[in-house]
């Protein structure tokens, strides 16, 4: 999945977990950077929910702010699992008995449904494909809805799994498998990142009810 942040967001979170915790002055200096700066990356890292500010209480003063990474922050630092993902689908191709490796990836399958469909619940296509794109939203993912006439678009600006469907067109089949599954329709991958298309396109190829 596509992050959202930029070097200048790692480096910054990179620091303030050597510092475990602080003030903006503390940031400026160990950044080099200027208040406004650093002010205006905590306000951008702190609508991601990476960031967040605590109260300081010491003797008669006045209270003052730190601020330290959130749980989430923790794993956005740590989050490059590109490498490995690669590895274990690399391995999970090698698994020679059919049977097997089809119950994996049907696994796999039933966990990425769970994941991503427990809050599409509409009554229409349309709605149920407004709730997917929210979920994955929330995930990172960068995508979007839309309409063609009776039917119901699904738009990923960009591949999530890029370096694995570039190796394995698998990917891209499961994927289709489990927002079928999610949105109760069959779906046409009517563009594909894999073939060279600006985006991955999934059209609902029934009326939308």
């Amino acid at each position: 999945m596509k992050s959202a942040l930029d070097e200048g967001d790692r480096a910054f979170l990179g620091e303030l977990h050597r510092l475990r915790s602080a003030n903006v002055q503390q940031l400026c200096a160990a950044l080099g950077v200027t208040a406004t700066a650093v002010r205006q990356r905590l306000i951008r890292l702190q609508g991601l929910k990476l960031v967040e500010r605590t109260v300081v209480r010491t003797g008669r003063g006045r209270p003052h702010h730190t601020y330290v990474l959130t749980d989430a922050g923790y794993r956005e630092l740590g989050d490059n699992f590109t490498e490995l993902a690669l590895i274990l689908w690399d391995e999970l191709r090698q698994i020679e008995e059919p049977v097997v490796r089809d119950r994996v990836l049907d696994r796999l399958q039933d966990r990425l449904v769970h994941r991503y469909g427990a809050p599409v619940q509409a009554r229409t296509v349309a709605q149920r494909m407004e709730q997917l794109r929210e979920a994955l939203a929330d995930r990172g993912f960068s995508v979007e809805t839309d309409r063609r006439g009776e039917v119901s678009v699904l738009r990923e600006r960009h591949c999530p799994y890029h370096e694995l469907a570039s190796s394995d067109a698998t990917v891209c089949t499961m994927e289709k498998g489990v927002f079928e599954r999610i949105l109760g329709v069959p779906l046409v991958l009517a563009q594909c990142c894999r073939n060279g298309d600006a985006c991955c396109e999934f059209h609902a190829a029934a009326p939308n009810a």
